[in-house]
């Protein structure tokens, strides 16, 4: 059974950093892209990030270029997003996601919470 795991949510002040980490079981995502997604209370679930399987390139929201940053260990299955600057509005649930199909994201995680202070 495939699964993703997430962790590293938590509540932190505005400024500050989190480092949230996917480790993904049952299946080998090397070759697939793996992105993070967001969802704020009363809002749609909104791309962050995602890095490629075939050549590590990233891909950001505009609202996370140069504060978050997106890398994964093949070896481990898995996949991070540093955040650093953090703000009150990226306060939401984190998921992490696989891309196995050309244009859906086929695995999702359960989600981590991140809480960001003012």
């Amino acid at each position: 059974q495939v699964q993703l795991v997430e962790s590293g949510g938590g509540l932190v002040q505005t400024g500050g950093s989190l480092r949230l980490s996917c480790a993904g079981f049952g299946r080998t995502f090397s070759s697939y892209m793996m992105g993070w997604f967001r969802q704020a209370a009363g809002k749609e679930r909104e791309f962050v990030a995602a890095i490629s399987g075939s050549d590590g390139r990233a891909y950001y929201v505009d609202s996370a270029k140069g504060r978050f940053t997106i890398s994964r260990d093949n070896a481990k299955n898995t996949v991070y997003l540093q955040m650093n600057s953090l703000k009150p509005e990226d306060t939401a649930v984190y998921y992490c996601g696989v891309r196995v199909s050309l244009d859906k994201y086929d695995y999702w995680g359960q989600g981590t919470q991140v809480t960001v202070s003012s």
